[in-house]
């Protein structure tokens, strides 16, 4: 098979972000006919069909979403490749490191890596995505190629992607802890977080309170305590993210159960009370690609990161 070249592969990059060949082909500032030319080409030389040609746009085929991945790692790799060469045995690197996280880490756990990493990496400069933990979650951004690192929550218990808790319907992005994730991702444990029952300050009787929930506040890794629980009812009600479940408990609507980076955020308008050594703990991690993570940036970020959780 004939290699792609670097053009190539952007171009499959191109038309599987914008949805169709005219679209990548103003992305790329080339025309329509030159983007199906290279896609044809392209598809010659890897022997099969990339992409699904309609008058909605052009979508990938299951070939095609494998191959745009890979391309876009390996685009990567040619990105990172000169400041890599220039900061070798200077300790030191500059360029874009492209971060996935979800939301109490992006708030909470980043922000003081960060600033020591730009600190000590002048030349980093730092993009952040907030990423919502369902589906494939933040370590899909890794996996897809569009994150170097992401901030995940990791099932410890290596039972892959849970279900909903408390009621919720939609799955997690979580994935195994201290192995491959999906994709032959590597992962790595930050930290572990307790979950605890936050209520209205004062109240007399929390356990009698409306159960306050979220999407993303899932996982195999809580199922089965939240299961055995028969003091907990089924949410009544969902709000959009752990902050607003913060906020509406803080206003007398409910109780909630929530991990302690969600909790850094409460107020005095709630109390927090521990569930004991039985509860339900999350443990909070790193994935990269196995090209990342010998890297000088990510290897980096990853220092401060474990600073950071002590």
């Amino acid at each position: 098979m004939a290699d792609l070249s670097p053009q190539e592969l952007r171009v499959l990059a191109a038309v599987a972000d914008s949805g169709g060949f005219s679209a990548a082909g103003a992305l790329l500032g080339l025309s329509q006919s030159a983007v199906s030319h290279s896609v044809r080409g392209s598809e010659a030389k890897v022997g099969a069909v990339l992409f699904e040609r309609g008058r909605g746009g052009a979508s990938p085929t299951p070939a095609g979403e494998r191959a745009v991945v890979l391309a876009r790692r390996i685009l990567r790799m040619y990105e990172v490749l000169g400041a890599e060469a220039r900061g070798a045995g200077r300790d030191t690197v500059a360029g874009v490191l492209r971060i996935a996280s979800f939301r109490s880490a992006a708030l909470h756990l980043l922000p003081p890596a960060l600033e020591r990493l730009t600190a000590r990496h002048p030349g980093i400069r730092p993009e952040v995505r907030v990423v919502r933990e369902l589906g494939a979650g933040t370590a899909g951004e890794v996996a897809a190629g569009r994150a170097d690192l992401a901030i995940a929550t990791l099932n410890a218990g290596g039972g892959g992607v849970g279900g909903g808790v408390g009621g919720a319907t939609g799955a997690t992005g979580s994935v195994p802890a201290g192995a491959a994730a999906p994709g032959r991702l590597l992962t790595g444990v930050l930290r572990e977080e307790a979950y605890a029952l936050v209520h209205p300050a004062g109240h007399p009787d929390p356990r009698s309170l409306p159960l306050l929930d979220w999407d993303e506040n899932c996982g195999s890794y809580t199922r089965d305590w939240w299961r055995a629980q028969d003091w907990i009812p089924r949410a009544t009600v969902k709000a959009e993210d752990d902050g607003m479940v913060l906020t509406m408990v803080g206003r007398g609507l409910g109780m909630a159960i929530l991990p302690e980076l969600s909790l850094r955020e409460a107020t005095d308008a709630v109390d927090i009370t521990g569930l004991g050594p039985s509860g339900p703990v999350r443990h909070v991690g790193y994935v990269t690609a196995p090209e990342s993570a010998s890297t000088l940036a990510v290897r980096a970020l990853i220092r401060e990161l474990r600073s950071e959780a002590g």
